[in-house]
């Protein structure tokens, strides 16, 4: 049935975008998958780290080993990586045909997101087994799969800050406030006070009596000397006046003219 397939010539066409060259979608292949078996982990296979990464296509070639009349079916498939069977699968069925003839394959595909691609492989039922194995993948890579890439990327947006709320208890803590400690202590001054008795609010009144006059007669003493400090500062500037006064004048001798008087 599938003896020498030519390899086929895959033009597909994406919508245009006016994006700039440096955001521009970008094209890539992998090297062979099946290099190291005919099992492989995608994560070693395509570009890691890359977000907007999708496959569009599949190439792949080998060569199956079988007898003609053997039953023979090759798949060449990845896993869908949320576990729901297969994301792509391709089945070349060599059943009554001759083995050793090399076939290659281009398939297109539904650009899909890297993330879904999960382990690939190639499975062989009935009779046989594939020699030379080769599976490429071709991708894109969109760099404005996140819009917030590049300014000029669709559905961009300014990236607006966001600004803490401050309540008012952050603004202010009437806790360590040493006023309020303060207010609180007189407070607590006046509730003990009202536990005194008579006899000891008397003697607590005489005592802040007497501090008071204390207080009053150290205030008077300290405006009494600076009204005396300024008095004699004052009595010290009318003398340096009158002296620049007298300093200032000039004297002179002179005779007045005249005769002898008898």
């Amino acid at each position: 049935m599938l003896k020498n397939l030519p390899l086929l010539v895959v033009l597909v066409c994406w919508a245009g975008y006016s994006y700039s060259e440096s955001i521009a979608p970008y094209y890539g292949t992998t090297p062979n998958a099946a290099a190291g078996g005919q099992t492989w982990s995608m994560d070693n296979v395509l570009p890691s780290g890359v977000p907007g990464l999708d496959i569009d296509l599949v190439i792949y070639d080998y060569t199956p080993i079988k007898e003609t009349q053997d039953d023979m079916v090759v798949h060449i498939q990845n896993e869908n990586a949320d576990g729901t069977g297969y994301i792509f699968r391709e089945s070349d069925d060599w059943s009554g045909l001759a083995g050793g003839v090399e076939i290659r394959k281009v398939i297109p595909v539904i650009p899909v997101n890297r993330e879904l691609w999960g382990n690939g492989s190639i499975e062989v039922e009935g009779t046989g087994t594939v020699e030379n194995p080769s599976v490429i993948y071709n991708y894109r890579v969109d760099p404005c799969y996140d819009p917030q890439f590049d300014p000029n990327c669709p559905g961009w947006k300014p990236i607006i800050p966001e600004i803490e709320t401050v309540g008012l208890d952050d603004l202010y803590d009437p806790l360590s406030d040493p006023f309020a400690a303060t207010v609180e202590t007189d407070a607590e001054q006046y509730e003990d006070e009202e536990e005194l008795s008579e006899e000891e609010k008397k003697k607590k009144e005489e005592e802040e009596e007497r501090a008071s006059k204390e207080r009053l007669e150290k205030a008077l003493a300290a405006a009494n000397t600076t009204l005396l400090f300024a008095e004699a500062f004052a009595q010290d500037q009318m003398l340096q006046s009158m002296n620049m006064a007298i300093n200032m004048n000039t004297y002179y001798a002179t005779s007045i003219p005249g005769g002898t008087y008898n």
